[in-house]
């Protein structure tokens, strides 16, 4: 089992910078993919980012390519998301996920942090 608890959304303006947090708890961190997602009101939940077990890999989403880079640290049991110049269509609940290295589907979640870009 892994739980997940994001921080550091928040209220920015346009072109603006945040870095999302997520530590997890339990066994074997570094044995997980780890990925952030988001979803905007009425829409569905979209993938933004992952990080690789050693968190050598990584990749993004095409809209936000340039712009946001997502790393971890083990040592920490922590992911990041560090956003930059961020825009009113990046405003969405932003959710950390984690899923075993042989598994394609996510299979933990944490509760979402909010992040509003005002314009």
């Amino acid at each position: 089992q892994v739980q997940l608890v994001e921080s550091g959304g928040g209220l920015v303006q346009t072109g603006g910078s945040l870095r999302l947090s997520c530590a997890a708890s339990g066994r074997s961190f570094s044995n997980y993919v780890m990925g952030w997602f988001r979803q905007a009101p009425g829409k569905e939940r979209e993938f933004v980012a992952q990080v690789s077990w050693a968190g050598g890999s990584t990749y993004n989403t095409d809209s936000v390519k340039g712009r946001f880079t997502i790393s971890r640290d083990n040592a920490k049991n922590t992911v990041y998301l560090q956003m930059n110049s961020l825009k009113p269509e990046d405003t969405a609940l932003y959710y950390c996920a984690a899923r075993r290295v042989a598994v394609t589907k996510y299979e933990y979640w944490g509760q979402g942090t909010q992040v509003t870009v005002s314009s």
